[in-house]
């Protein structure tokens, strides 16, 4: 008599492949965030090499297509926009950026543009406070690395054509008006208008290249 598929199963094999096909309801169900060592050990080593992609990396790329007298302050430039945008992560920028205050899944109003000001300072920020696996002042220094580059890669489009000072009120206009609001609609979370839209920007595609193109064009 042939043996069929069933027959070579034994109860065990069998028990495991039912457990594959109809997942037991714990797999299902949605737990509280916990501290993961391995996540936050990599965004520090992703938040470094961020960072080194600015500085020097960024200021020496753009320094090298500039000649050579204005090497120096392409570089100072750089150096400048990354100074001046981690102050002002830090007062308004990250609450603008990803406070979830008066959102809603589906809903649209001005908090599906702009973040509230209830986490200026990092107000609420503590050593316990967790972003998913990673404790949130990590997730917030992260973030500020690419708040950072973002306008500096601008400066590839008016280098050497740019005074020192209207650089800085261009930075601080644009970081506050135009990349904030796109990290908020795209990575605050639902009831953020890009994020209600279905928009997956996992690796910056919308918020930092797109957003720095079109301002440098």
């Amino acid at each position: 008599m042939p043996r069929t598929a069933a027959h070579c199963l034994s109860p065990a094999r069998l028990a495991m492949l039912a457990t594959l096909a109809f997942p037991l309801p714990a797999f299902a169900t949605t737990t509280a965030p916990t501290l993961d060592s391995g996540d936050t050990a990599w965004m520090l080593t992703s938040s470094l090499l961020v960072l080194l992609m600015t500085l020097p990396g960024l200021a020496l790329f753009y320094g090298g297509l500039v000649r050579s007298k204005n090497v120096l302050s392409v570089l100072m430039q750089c150096f400048a926009i990354v100074s001046m945008v981690t102050v002002l992560w830090v007062v308004y920028g990250y609450s603008l950026a990803f406070s979830t205050q008066g959102m809603a899944a589906g809903t649209l109003n001005f908090n599906s543009f702009f973040g509230g000001l209830d986490r200026a300072f990092l107000s609420g920020m503590t050593r316990d406070s967790l972003t998913f696996t990673v404790p949130e002042s990590v997730f917030a220094m992260f973030q500020l690395t690419f708040a950072a580059i973002t306008p500096a890669l601008i400066v590839g489009a008016f280098a050497e054509r740019m005074k020192f000072a209207p650089l800085l009120w261009f930075t601080a206009i644009w970081l506050t008006f135009s990349y904030l609001p796109i990290a908020h609609m795209a990575w605050a979370g639902p009831g953020g208008l890009f994020w209600d839209w279905g928009v997956l920007d996992f690796a910056g595609g919308t918020v930092v290249h797109i957003n720095a193109g079109v301002a440098g064009l």
